[in-house]
């Protein structure tokens, strides 16, 4: 990857950080090696535009007040609604020591148990944190799935491959990948329609209705049988 450049100037104490922002520029801090903290100005789009080739993980060459100075992005702040940078940290490093940094991990390939099971893939961390020099940084590490057949299977640190002078700190034991089973569907039981029960009910109560009739034809009968022995 070619290097990245940014170009930074210096900002003065008497500018607000809100002045900044609405110019469309990024108040910056600068720290680190052989450097004194220094506040710094860039414009939204330039440090937008270095973030997104560089992330945490690849040197940018920062021309701070026309000073050459390798950095790392250290840190970035958004706004929470506009998504717009804030605020960034510039971390200065010594290209002769050894430095610990957040790389990336970039799945590839298929998982046999996604694709021909129907699996879902998971990821419980896509980052590990690398010791290294700052020319031996990899700008991102690769980790392929094509050995995850069965649900369950699982990819740790420990199979990520790293260039020649680069140390995975993370537990080698960690989970960086598994595939899980799919969530089987809930079978709900439909309750009898109320039409259903109205009708059961309707029957009864004809039912006892005729029961009643039957009930008082015989009692009126009765009645008559009397009336006719009086006459006698």
């Amino acid at each position: 990857m070619d290097n990245i450049q940014l170009t930074a100037t210096v900002r003065k104490p008497d500018i607000k950080a809100n002045f900044l922002r609405k110019e469309g520029n990024v108040p910056c801090v600068l720290y680190g090696n052989d450097v004194d903290n220094t506040s710094l100005i860039c414009t939204h789009k330039d440090v937008l535009k270095a973030y997104a080739k560089a992330g945490k993980s690849t040197l940018v060459d920062l021309d701070a007040g026309g000073k050459k100075i390798p950095v790392l992005f250290h840190s970035l702040d958004f706004d929470p609604v506009t998504d717009y940078i804030i605020h960034a940290d510039f971390y200065a490093v010594d290209m002769k020591k050894e430095i610990e940094a957040e790389v990336p991990i970039v799945f590839e390939g298929e998982a046999p148990a996604v694709k021909e099971l129907g699996g879902i893939f998971f990821v419980p961390r896509d980052k590990v944190i690398v010791k290294c020099l700052p020319t031996n940084l990899p700008h991102e590490l690769v980790a392929n799935i094509e050995t995850l057949v069965e649900f369950g299977d699982a990819l740790h640190v420990s199979i990520i491959k790293v260039p020649n002078g680069v140390t995975i700190l993370d537990d080698p034991d960690s989970v960086i990948a598994t595939v899980q089973e799919p969530r089987k569907e809930e079978v709900i039981e439909v309750a009898p329609a109320e039409g259903e029960e109205g009708e059961a009910v309707e029957g009864e109560t004809a039912e006892g209705a005729e029961g009643e009739k039957a009930e008082a034809e015989g009692e009126s009968e009765g009645e008559g049988g009397g009336e006719k022995k009086e006459e006698k």
